[in-house]
């Protein structure tokens, strides 16, 4: 890749690999992801996609390779750090705390991005400075009015609506969706998809997700996994139509 090529790119990995025990679930992966894009991993079951995600976030190390997020080298970097520098990831399951209000998960999320301690014993004025800015996160991804729901009361789209608001409060510039729609009835994918769009203003993202009608309509190059090698990349229509996709994960799809 030339040189006026390469500035555009937000995280590169070279060679990255992942070994457990002898077993390779991550070989030797070399992953490109432009600046502002949406950019998708998928692949069947078990082709090394969300191990994929745990070392680029480095809540693994890996085994051979390099890891590089605005042209620095990241790899071994604690996970802390790495959202500090503006990589931050939700997770397939939706990490937020089922006993406390909407408005409390975006206002503790708040906390931790402006480098304060978790005060969960201060008084109720003093943590009342982030709720301007945690409602207005909530009215971002669609939650005006459930600022006082208990979190376990929220149905499943709206509690992954709620955890892209608290990494949203990390004010990130890349994000990492690891399957946002995943389990969701046909509403609820609608409405993540379209909170997607909204919130890619400014950042980019990059996410892992089986259902490739949420692909297709939102993401602007798809890198397919198997086996935890890189078996195509490109847009939609190219990858959709390359006969080892077809054979390897499309095809398994609609069988």
């Amino acid at each position: 890749m030339a040189a006026n090529d390469r500035s555009d790119i937000i995280l590169e990995t070279q060679g990255l690999t992942r070994e457990f025990s002898g077993f390779v679930a991550v070989d030797g992966v070399d992953l490109r992801v432009k600046t502002g894009q949406i950019h998708a991993l998928i692949g069947p079951n078990g082709a090394g996609k969300t191990t994929c995600f745990n070392l680029l976030t480095s809540f693994l190390e890996p085994t051979r390779g390099t890891i590089r997020f605005k042209g620095r080298d990241i790899t071994g970097m604690k996970p802390a750090m790495v959202a500090r520098l503006g990589l931050v990831r939700s997770f397939q399951i939706s990490a937020v705390f089922p006993h406390l209000t909407a408005l409390e998960n975006v206002r503790l999320a708040l906390q931790r991005a402006r480098g304060a301690s978790f005060d969960f014993w201060r008084s109720e004025s003093t943590l009342k400075v982030y709720d301007d800015r945690a409602r207005a996160l909530l009215n971002d991804v669609g939650l005006s009015g459930q600022e006082e729901t208990i979190v376990v009361n929220l149905s499943y789209g709206l509690k992954r609506a709620l955890e892209i608001a608290t990494t949203l409060a990390l004010e990130p510039e890349m994000m990492l969706l690891d399957e946002p729609t995943a389990g969701m009835a046909h509403g609820d994918v609608d409405r993540i998809v379209e909170l997607i769009r909204r919130i890619r203003k400014g950042r980019t993202i990059l996410m892992v997700e089986h259902n490739l009608s949420v692909v297709e309509g939102l993401c602007d190059t798809i890198t397919v996994l198997t086996r935890g090698r890189v078996l195509a990349e490109g847009d939609y229509a190219e990858v959709s139509k390359n006969p080892e996709v077809i054979a390897a994960y499309l095809g398994s799809e609609h069988a």
